[in-house]
C-alpha cells in the first residue's frame, strides 16, 4: 500500500449508517429518538430507507428553472482566500504604481508570497533577517531543502516585491521632510543600501503574472439592489412569497436573515476618468496628517510661480524628475520617494496618499454572485454533465468518488488553478414544487403511491407532525418549515455552517450522483470555529460572523489536525442525511442530482433553542423566529400538549418567566415608569427587532418618544438613546400575573409525568449506593403503560436500561452456572464460546454502571478476583523456567471451575506437557537401567510435538546426543559380539570401559560387559581346573567347553580344552565300541560299573523301601542307583575317593546277586508246584528245554532267550540280564587304560575301567591264592583228562535232576546245558566264580575255574582229590563270620506291619553268639568272607529251634542254611501258618524285598497252597 503524499487529501472515518426495519422506519421522529445516543456524537448520520420505499419524483421539471450561484473554488476555502486576498493587495498596490504583479518560481513551484511574508514577519522584519542571516531558516520553514542557495533568492524577491508595500504599510513613504531627510541618509548608507529599492518591479522572464480576483469589487454590493428579508410571511395582509436574500450583509437595516449561500449583485465599474471617492467616515491617517501640513507648510514657504513643487522636500526643481499623480495632481520628486524610484513609470501613477486611501478601503463582506443565465433541470444538466466529462476526460458515471473527493480539495487550496461551478441552491419548493408528492399538488400520484403523500419521512410533513416543535409556528419559514430544493454539479459545494436556531435537518437525494458531506458533533462547534479563527484570523476580523454566511470551507484534514473529529459519508440517491443540533457541517457534490431539505426541532432540542438564542443575542445575529413566543403558544394550548413536550415547556418557561422578572425589576430600577402592553405577535419580525442585538422581541421592549420606531430589548435598555431614562416606555405582550397562570396550567399538564420522570432520572443517575433493584425498573415502565404516558427517550432509555440490566442479570447468572451461551456465529446458531478475562473485567464494569443494582454483580466480582488471582499464580509459574507439572496441574484443576476463556490455559497446557515431558527425561535419566533406545526415540518423538521451550530444547539435545552416542554404541559393539572369529579379550575390555559410563540401558553392551565378566570368570576356572596339577573331570570339563562356547571372547584355552574334550569323546566310543554288544540297552559307564540294581526279570517290587537300622554306625552314602554312582565318581576328588565309591557298590553287588542266587535256586526246587512259578523273561512257568544263567541261577526258555552257540563249549551260559557286554580279553582293556592316563582327564568311565582292571587283577591273585591253597588241577590238566563226551546231561544232585525225579504231579522240565552244582559248594569258591563271571573281561582263569566246578560231578564222590575242596573243614555254625554276611551294612528298622519280626530278630543277632568260629585264611578271605557247604534238606529238618533253651543256637528252619555271622544278620519271617524265621540270606531274600513284600516259607507254600507273590 502507497503512502499518501503529505498534501493528498485523507477521508475522515464514515458517519454511522442505518437500514431501519419497516416497523422502525414508520414513525420516523421515534426511530430519530432511537439513532440519536449514537448519531449525535458524529454530528450526522445517513439512513437507507427499506429497498421498497421508492417515492415518485413530483416536482414540475418543465415549470422549474432557477439562477445558479458562481463558486470559485479556491475562494471557498479559508486559507486560500487569505492568500488571494494578500495577493490581491500586493497586485493593487503595484497596479496602482503603474506595474504589473508577476509571482516568481523557486525551485520549480510558485512562490507562496503570503507564508513567506508572514514567515519574514514572524522573525522580526526584514531587516532583522538580513543582519543575523537567517533567509536559510526561512527557506527550510517554506519547506525548500537546504544548501542550494535558496535563502538568497527569497531575500531578493522580498526586497521586490514585499518591501515596498510593507515598508508602505508602515507609512514610510508619508513621513515629514525632516524624516525624510534622516531617511535619504539611511539610504545612502552603503550597509543599508540592500534595503531600498534601487529599481521599480522588475520580473523574471519565467514569473507568472498574477490576475487579480478583484475580490473587493466583486463583493461591493450596491444597497438599492439588496431584496428585502424574507424568512418570514408579512403578517400585515402581506402574501410574500419566499425570496432568498443575495445580500453579503452590508446594510444594517435590511440583513440577510437566511444566508445558506450568502450572495450579492455585481457592482458596475465606475466610468473611466471619474475620481475615486473617498469615504471621509473613515478615520484619517496619522501619517496622512503630516503630509497635509507638510504640503501647506511648503505652499506657504514656496512662491506662488511655483505651481508644482515637491510635496516631500517642498522644491519645484529637477522638473523632469517631478512625478504627478493621476489621482489628486500632487508632484512628487522620483529621489524623494520611499523607496526612490529611479525610472518615471510608464503608466498611471499614484502618490503615497492616493495609494494609501485606496489600499486602506474596507473589505466587504464575501458572497456569491448570480449568474448570468437562468437554467431549466435539463439545461442545467447537460451543462453539468459535459463539465464533468470533460474535466475528468471518462463518462460521468466511470469517475470514482475518491478521485472527485481528492481533486475538489486540491482545487480548493491552490491558489494556480481557477476552476469555477455553479450551483443551483435554495430553491423554494413553494413555488416549482417538492421532489415529495403533496396533497393537492399539480402532481398527480399513482394510486399505489398515495402512501408517500402521509408518509413521516415526506419532507413536506416532517416538519409539522406533532412530535416536530416547529408545528407550533405558525408562519410558513422557507427553508424551514418549507422545504428548499438544490440542483448540483460536480465540486458545487455547501460551506461549514449550522442550521438556524441550531435545529435539525434533513436531506433527501431524490436522484442523480451521490453529494459528499462532512460533519463534526454538536460539542465539537466551538472548537471549530475557534480553530478557523485561529488559521484564518484575517476573514473573523473582517466578517465575525462568517461562518454564518455559508461561504466559507476549510479542509477536514487541517480541522482533524487541530483535534477536531470530523467525520464523512457520501449519500445516494435514495438515501436521507440527517444533522443534529449544533452540529457544523459542509459538503459538495459529485455530479449532476437533486436534493430536498427541510429541518424540524424535538423536544430534546428546546433547551438548545434558548440557548442558540442567547448566542445570537451575542453576536447580534437575526433570529428566524421567536423562541418566547413559540413558548407561550405551546403554553396557551396546555390541555393538548403532549404530557413529554408540556414537562419540556415547563422547564422553558420556568426560565424564560424567571429571566424576564428579573429583567423587568432591572429595568424598574433604572427608573422606567411607562409601560404599555403591545401584541407583537401581529406586528412583522422587522418591527421587533432590537435595534443593538438584532434578536426578535416578544415579551418586552423598550422606547423612546425621540424615535418610536425603534426598540431595544431588555437586555440592551442602556443602549436605546441618549434620552432621560424616565421617558422610556415599557412595551409588553404579557404582565408577570397573566404568565403564572400559563405556567401552571402547563404544570399541571406536566406534573404527573414531571414526577415520573424525576424519579426515573434519579434512579438513572444514582451513584452506586443508593441505586435501586430491577424490580423498581420494572415497576415504573409498568406506571407508564399504566398512565399512558407518551413514548420519549426517557421511556425508551428507561426501557433500554431494564433491558440491558436484564440480559446483563441473565448472563451472570449462567456465568455463575456454567451454562452460559454467546456470541452467534457466521454460520448461524449460538456457540459455547466462553468469555474471555478483558470481557468479564468489561461486564463487571458494565453491571456495576448500571443504573440498578443486580445482586449476581458482587458474585461475578468475586469470580473475576479468583481469575486474576489465577492470572498472577500462572504468570509466577509461567515466569519459572521448569516448573513442576503438580504445579500447572493444579492451576489447570483450578481453572475448570471458570467459564471464562483465559489465554493462560492453552500455554499451562503447552508447559504441562513440556513439564510431564521433562519429568519423563529425567526420571529416565536417574534409572539408567531403564533408559532403553526405545525409551529415548520415543521420548524424542513426544519431544518433538511440543512447543518451543530452553529447556525441553536443551533437554532434547542431551537426549539426542545421547541417543546418537547410545546407537553408535549398540551398533559397533552388536559388531564386536558378532565378530567371527571373536575379538580378544583386551579389545572388549577397552570397549566396555569406553560404554561404563553411558548412561542407559543398552542390552549390547550388558551383553559385551557380561560376556567380559564370563570370560574373565572362565579363564580363572580354567586355571583353577588344572591348579597344582589336579586331573580335571570330565563333567567339570565339558562344562567349562560349554561356557566357553557360549561367550563371545577369543579365548586362548579354549581350543586346547575343546581338543581335550574330543579326545576324550573318542576314547569313550574306543571303549563303547569294545565292551558294548550290538544295540546295547547298556551305557559304558552300566557295563564298567559293578552293578548297584541288580535284578532279574522273575522279580518284581511293591514300592516299599527298606530303612536303614544303624545300630551304632553311620549311614552311608546311597549308591542305589547308576546316576547314584555316576554323581558321586563325578563329585570325588581323586582317583582313591573313586575306587572307594565303586568298592562299596561291588559289595552291594555280591550281595544282592548272591540273594537273588539263592531266591532262584530255592524256587526251583523239587517241592515247589512249578505251575505257580514265573521264570524267563516272559515270567511264565517253566517247561521243556531250560538254559540257566550261571551268574543269576535264573531259568530260561530256550526259544526265550539265545541258546548257546556251541553247547559242547566250556564257556558258561549268561542271560540276557547278566551278559551286558562283549566281555573283551584284558590285553585289548589295558590299552585303554593306558590312552586315559595320558589324556589326564578323569571321567567316571575311565574310573570304572580303572577299577575294572583293578578288580579284575585282584580276582587274578585271588584266583591264583585259590589255585595254590586248594591245589587246583591246571586247566590244561584238566581238559585232557576229562572228555565232554554229551553235549548235555544232567548232574546227579542237581536242583533239575531232583525236581525232574521226584515225581510230582507238576509239568517237569530240564536244563538243557550243564550248570556248576551249588549243593556242596564251597562258598569261596562260589564267590570266586561269581565274581569271575561278573568281571567284563574274558579271562582264562575264568574258563579254568568254570571247567573245574563243572567237571566236580562227574569225579567219583569220594575222590581225595576234590572232596576236600568241596567239603572244606569248619563249615557249620561258625560260618557267618568269614562269610559275605560280615561286609553288609547296617539295615535301618522300618515302621511296617514287620516290626515285631525284626525286633525279635534283632534280640536274635545280639543275644546269640556262634559257637564255633572258623579261622581265617587270610587277610583277604577275612575280608571278602567265606561260605559254608550248605546241609541238605534232611538235614535242614532235623534242625528245628529250640524254644526250652536259649543258650542253643536259633537255627535257621532253611533247607541250606548258611549260618551267616556278624554283628546284624537279617531275618524274615515267614507269612504263613508257621510263623518260622529264616536268614534272609538263606532263602535268597534281599533286606528290600523283606520289606516290601510278604515271605512265604516253601513248607507253608506247600502246606497252604500260597502262591509266590
Amino acid at each position: 500500500m502507497t503512502q499518501p503524499r503529505p498534501d493528498e487529501f485523507i477521508p475522515p472515518p464514515e458517519c454511522p449508517v442505518f437500514e431501519p426495519s419497516w416497523e422502525e422506519f414508520a414513525d420516523p421522529f421515534a426511530f430519530i429518538n432511537k439513532i440519536r445516543p449514537i448519531a449525535e456524537k458524529t454530528g450526522i448520520c445517513k439512513v437507507r430507507p427499506p429497498p421498497d420505499w421508492q417515492p415518485p419524483f413530483a416536482c414540475d421539471v418543465d415549470r422549474l428553472h432557477f439562477t445558479p450561484r458562481i463558486q470559485r473554488l479556491n475562494e471557498l476555502e479559508a486559507q486560500t482566500r487569505v492568500k488571494l486576498n494578500f495577493l490581491d493587495q500586493i497586485a493593487k498596490f503595484w497596479e496602482l504604481q503603474g506595474c504589473t504583479l508577476k509571482i516568481p518560481h523557486v525551485e520549480r513551484k510558485i512562490l507562496d508570497l503570503y507564508l513567506l511574508n508572514k514567515l519574514v514577519a514572524e522573525e522580526g522584519g526584514f531587516d532583522a533577517i538580513c543582519r543575523e542571516r537567517r533567509w536559510t531558516k526561512i527557506a527550510m520553514k517554506m519547506g525548500f531543502a537546504p544548501g542550494r542557495a535558496v535563502g538568497s533568492h527569497l531575500r531578493a524577491h522580498y526586497e521586490r516585491i514585499l518591501y515596498p508595500y510593507n515598508l508602505f504599510q508602515a507609512g514610510a513613504n508619508l513621513l515629514a521632510p525632516e524624516l525624510t531627510s534622516k531617511l535619504m541618509h539611511l539610504v545612502a548608507d552603503p550597509d543599508l543600501r540592500k534595503c531600498v529599492q534601487k529599481h521599480m518591479l522588475t520580473n523574471d522572464v519565467k514569473d507568472r503574472e498574477y490576475k487579480p480576483h478583484d475580490l473587493a469589487q466583486r463583493q461591493s454590493v450596491q444597497l438599492a439592489e439588496v431584496s428585502t428579508p424574507a424568512r418570514r410571511a408579512k403578517r400585515m395582509g402581506a402574501e410574500g412569497g419566499c425570496i432568498k436574500t443575495e445580500a453579503g450583509g452590508a446594510s444594517e437595516n435590511r440583513p440577510n436573515l437566511r444566508r445558506r449561500m450568502g450572495s450579492f449583485v455585481v457592482k458596475p465599474e465606475s466610468e473611466k476618468g471619474l475620481p475615486v471617492q473617498v469615504k471621509q467616515e473613515h478615520e484619517p491617517n496619522l501619517l496622512t496628517n503630516e503630509v497635509d501640513k507638510a504640503k501647506a507648510q511648503n505652499k506657504k514657504n514656496s512662491p506662488a510661480v511655483d505651481q508644482y513643487v515637491c510635496l516631500v522636500c517642498g522644491s519645484g526643481t529637477d522638473e523632469d524628475r517631478l512625478l504627478l499623480c493621476d489621482g489628486c495632481d500632487d508632484s512628487y520628486h522620483t529621489f524623494c520617494l520611499i523607496p526612490p524610484l529611479h525610472d518615471v513609470p510608464k503608466g498611471d501613477w499614484r502618490c503615497p496618499k492616493c495609494l494609501a486611501l485606496e489600499c486602506n478601503k474596507p473589505q466587504e463582506a464575501f458572497g456569491f454572485e448570480q449568474a448570468c443565465r437562468d437554467y431549466n433541470l435539463r439545461a442545467f444538466g447537460d451543462m453539468a454533465d459535459s463539465f464533468k466529462s470533460d474535466y475528468f476526460n471518462l463518462p460521468v458515471h466511470m469517475v470514482p468518488t475518491e478521485l472527485v473527493e481528492k481533486e475538489f480539495w486540491r482545487l480548493v487550496s491552490t491558489i494556480e488553478e481557477d476552476v469555477t461551478v455553479e450551483y443551483g441552491a435554495d430553491i423554494a419548493s413553494k413555488e416549482f414544487g417538492s421532489g415529495f408528492p403533496v396533497r393537492n399538488g399539480k402532481f398527480k400520484v399513482a394510486p399505489e403511491d398515495e402512501v408517500y403523500l402521509d408518509s413521516g419521512w415526506n419532507l413536506n410533513n416532517m416538519p409539522v407532525m406533532d412530535p416536530s416543535v416547529l408545528t407550533h409556528v405558525t408562519a410558513d419559514i422557507c427553508g424551514m418549515k418549507l422545504p428548499w430544493l438544490y440542483v448540483g454539479m460536480c465540486f458545487s459545494s455547501f460551506c461549514w455552517h449550522i442550521e438556524d436556531h441550531w435545529s435539525y435537518s434533513i436531506n433527501y437525494l431524490h436522484w442523480g450522483e451521490p453529494k459528499t458531506w462532512y460533519g463534526a458533533p454538536g460539542y465539537a462547534a466551538e472548537q471549530l470555529e475557534e480553530v478557523m479563527k485561529k488559521l484564518a484570523p484575517e476573514l473573523f476580523e473582517a466578517q465575525p460572523d462568517l461562518l454564518h454566511q455559508l461561504v466559507t470551507i476549510m479542509n477536514p484534514n487541517i480541522l482533524m489536525a487541530h483535534g477536531v473529529p470530523i467525520y464523512r459519508t457520501n449519500q445516494c440517491a435514495g438515501e436521507f442525511v440527517i444533522t443534529f443540533p449544533r452540529a457544523y457541517h459542509s459538503g459538495f457534490n459529485q455530479g449532476f442530482n437533486f436534493a430536498e431539505a427541510v429541518n424540524f426541532c424535538t423536544v430534546d432540542w428546546m433547551p438548545l433553542g434558548r440557548q442558540c438564542v442567547d448566542h445570537y443575542r451575542m453576536l447580534h445575529r437575526y433570529c428566524v423566529f421567536s423562541h418566547d413566543e413559540l413558548i407561550c403558544k405551546m403554553a396557551s394550548k396546555a390541555e393538548t400538549l403532549d404530557v413529554v413536550l408540556a414537562s419540556a415547556v415547563q422547564k422553558d418557561m420556568a426560565v424564560m418567566i424567571r429571566e424576564e422578572r428579573e429583567l423587568r425589576e432591572r429595568v424598574q430600577k433604572m427608573g422606567v415608569v411607562h409601560c404599555q402592553q403591545t401584541e407583537y405577535d401581529l406586528l412583522p419580525d422587522d418591527e421587533c427587532q432590537c435595534a443593538r442585538c438584532r434578536t426578535t422581541c416578544y415579551l418586552s421592549a423598550l422606547t423612546c418618544p425621540c424615535n418610536p420606531e425603534v426598540l431595544v430589548c431588555l437586555h440592551h435598555a442602556q443602549d436605546l438613546c441618549s434620552c432621560p431614562v424616565e421617558g422610556y416606555t415599557l412595551h409588553y405582550r404579557f404582565t408577570l400575573d397573566e404568565l403564572y397562570p400559563m405556567m401552571k396550567a402547563i404544570a399541571l399538564r406536566a406534573e404527573s409525568y414531571n414526577f415520573w420522570a424525576s424519579h426515573v432520572t434519579d434512579i438513572l443517575e444514582a451513584k452506586l449506593d443508593k441505586k435501586k433493584s430491577l424490580v423498581e425498573f420494572h415497576a415504573l415502565i409498568e406506571e407508564s403503560e399504566t398512565r399512558a404516558f407518551p413514548e420519549n427517550d426517557l421511556l425508551r432509555h428507561l426501557r433500554m436500561v431494564t433491558q440491558d440490566a436484564e440480559k446483563c442479570s441473565c448472563v451472570a447468572q449462567q456465568l455463575l452456572n456454567g451454562k452460559r451461551q454467546t456470541r452467534s456465529r457466521l454460520g448461524g446458531g449460538k456457540s459455547q464460546n466462553q468469555l474471555t478475562v478483558e470481557e468479564l473485567k468489561s461486564f463487571v464494569r458494565q453491571l456495576y454502571n448500571l443504573p440498578c443494582s443486580i445482586h449476581q454483580a458482587p458474585l461475578l466480582k468475586e469470580l473475576l478476583n479468583h481469575v486474576e488471582d489465577f492470572q498472577q499464580e500462572s504468570e509466577k509459574v509461567l515466569a519459572e523456567e521448569t516448573p513442576s507439572a503438580v504445579e500447572i496441574q493444579c492451576l489447570l484443576d483450578v481453572s475448570s471451575d471458570f467459564d471464562v476463556a483465559l489465554p493462560e490455559l492453552p500455554v499451562l497446557r503447552e508447559r504441562l506437557e513440556q513439564a510431564r515431558w521433562l519429568e519423563a527425561v529425567q526420571a529416565a535419566s536417574s534409572w539408567p537401567a531403564s533408559l532403553s533406545l526405545d525409551t529415548m526415540r520415543r521420548l524424542i518423538d513426544q519431544g518433538v510435538g511440543l512447543a518451543p521451550l530452553s529447556s525441553v530444547e536443551r533437554a532434547m539435545a542431551r537426549l539426542q546426543e545421547l541417543l546418537t552416542v547410545s546407537e553408535h554404541w549398540e551398533d559397533q559393539v552388536h559388531n564386536l559380539i558378532r565378530a567371527r572369529p571373536h575379538h580378544c579379550l583386551e579389545m572388549l575390555e577397552a570397549a566396555v570401559q569406553e560404554v561404563e559410563n553411558i548412561p542407559a540401558y543398552l542390552p549390547n553392551c550388558l551383553q559385551l560387559k557380561d560376556a567380559v565378566s564370563r570370560a574373565k570368570e572362565w579363564l580363572q576356572d580354567a586355571e583353577n581346573l588344572q591348579l597344582g596339577g589336579r586331573i580335571p573331570v570330565l563333567d567339570a570339563l565339558l562344562d567349562l567347553v560349554s561356557q566357553g562356547r557360549s561367550i563371545p571372547v577369543q579365548l586362548d584355552p579354549l581350543p586346547r580344552l575343546e581338543s581335550l574334550v574330543s579326545e576324550v569323546q573318542a576314547w569313550k566310543e574306543c571303549a563303547a565300541k569294545t565292551f558294548l554288544t550290538k544295540n546295547s540297552p547298556f551305557t559304558l559307564l552300566e557295563v564298567l560299573c559293578p552293578r548297584c540294581e541288580v535284578s532279574t526279570g522273575a522279580q518284581k517290587s511293591k514300592g516299599k523301601r527298606i530303612k536303614d537300622f544303624h545300630c551304632g554306625k553311620k549311614k552311608a552314602a546311597k549308591l542305589e542307583s547308576l546316576s547314584d554312582v555316576e554323581r558321586a565318581l563325578s563329585e570325588s576328588k581323586d582317583s582313591a575317593s573313586a575306587m572307594a565309591t565303586l568298592g562299596e557298590v561291588r559289595l552291594k553287588e555280591m550281595e544282592v546277586l548272591f540273594s537273588i542266587r539263592m531266591a532262584n535256586e530255592s524256587k526251583l526246587l523239587p517241592a515247589v508246584n512249578c505251575s505257580s512259578l514265573h521264570v524267563c523273561v516272559c515270567q511264565e512257568a517253566p517247561k521243556g528245554s531250560m538254559l540257566i544263567c550261571e551268574l543269576c541261577r535264573d531259568a530260561f526258555h530256550s526259544n526265550c532267550v539265545p541258546s548257546p552257540s556251541d553247547p559242547r563249549s566250556i564257556q558258561p551260559w549268561l542271560c540276557p540280564h547278566c551278559r551286558r557286554s562283549e566281555r573283551p580279553p584284558l590285553d585289548r582293556v589295558l590299552p585303554l587304560l593306558a590312552s586315559l592316563q595320558r589324556l589326564r582327564v578323569r571321567l567316571p568311565e575311565g574310573d570304572a575301567l580303572r577299577y575294572l582292571i583293578e578288580r579284575t587283577v585282584s580276582w587274578q591273585h585271588r584266583m591264583q591264592q585259590v589255585s595254590a591253597s586248594w591245589k587246583l588241577p591246571a586247566l590244561r590238566d584238566r581238559l585232557g583228562s576229562t572228555p565232554f563226551a554229551k553235549s548235555t546231561h544232567c548232574l546227579k544232585g542237581s536242583p533239575t535232576q531232583e525236581w525232574s525225579n521226584s515225581g510230582q504231579s507238576q509239568m517237569a522240565f530240564h536244563a538243557e546245558q550243564q550248570c556248576i552244582p551249588l549243593q556242596g559248594l564251597s562258598r569261596e569258591l562260589e564267590e570266586l566264580m561269581v565274581e569271575g563271571l561278573l568281571l567284563q573281561v574274558t579271562l582264562p582263569e575264568t574258563q579254568q575255574l568254570y571247567y573245574i566246578l563243572l567237571n566236580r560231578l562227574a569225579s567219583p564222590q569220594g575222590s581225595d582229590s576234590t572232596t576236600h575242596w568241596f567239603h572244606s573243614p569248619g563249615r557249620g555254625e561258625g560260618h557267618e563270620e568269614g562269610g559275605l554276611s560280615s561286609h553288609k551294612k547296617e539295615v535301618g528298622c522300618g515302621l511296617d506291619k514287620k516290626a515285631k519280626r525284626r525286633l525279635e530278630r534283632e534280640g536274635r543277632c545280639r543275644t546269640k553268639k556262634p559257637q564255633k568260629k572258623k579261622p581265617k585264611l587270610s587277610k583277604e578271605k577275612s575280608r571278602e568272607g567265606k561260605t559254608a557247604p550248605t546241609p541238605s534238606p534232611s538235614q535242614l529238618s532235623d534242625l528245628s529251634p529250640s524254644d526250652d533253651s536259649e543258650d542253643d543256637m536259633v537255627l535257621c528252619p532253611a533247607e541250606c542254611c548258611q549260618q551267616p555271622e556278624g554283628d546284624e544278620v537279617d531275618w524274615v519271617q515267614c507269612d504263613g501258618s508257621c510263623n518260622q524265621w529264616f536268614h534272609q540270606v538263606c532263602v535268597g531274600v534281599s533286606p528290600e524285598l523283606a520289606e516290601k513284600e510278604d515271605y512265604i516259607c516253601v513248607s507253608c507254600t506247600m502246606k497252604d497252597g500260597f502262591v509266590r507273590k
